[in-house]
């Protein structure tokens, strides 16, 4: 495969990859109620037994929503509080804490 090929397939999965992330903030912060309970309103956690979502990539965001909700990944509290979410909560929710500091 040639250098140009290369890039030109990095691209292409890097536009990809931007539209598969994209959630709007705005719903995710309306929906971010429940989370603010254990990672504070802005996603700045008040305890150090959760983590601090503001600032986290929007895919890594989903990626770990996803999994709780799906029971990949299993966790006491996290579970019961991701499995009523769609994927487009997820995109919005992972907009909002992503978009934060």
């Amino acid at each position: 495969m040639s250098k140009y090929a290369a890039v030109a397939i990095a691209l292409t999965l890097g536009a990809v990859s931007t539209a598969t992330f994209a959630g709007d903030a705005a719903a995710g912060q309306a929906k971010s109620a429940t989370c603010a309970a254990c990672h504070g309103p802005a996603g700045t956690s008040p305890n150090d037994l959760w983590p601090n979502l503001a600032g986290q990539k929007p895919g890594y965001l989903m990626k770990q929503m996803k999994a709780f909700r799906d029971g990949t990944r299993a966790d006491p509290m996290m579970s019961p509080m991701a499995k009523p979410l769609t994927d487009a909560d997820i995109e919005n929710l992972a907009a909002f804490f992503g978009s934060q500091k």
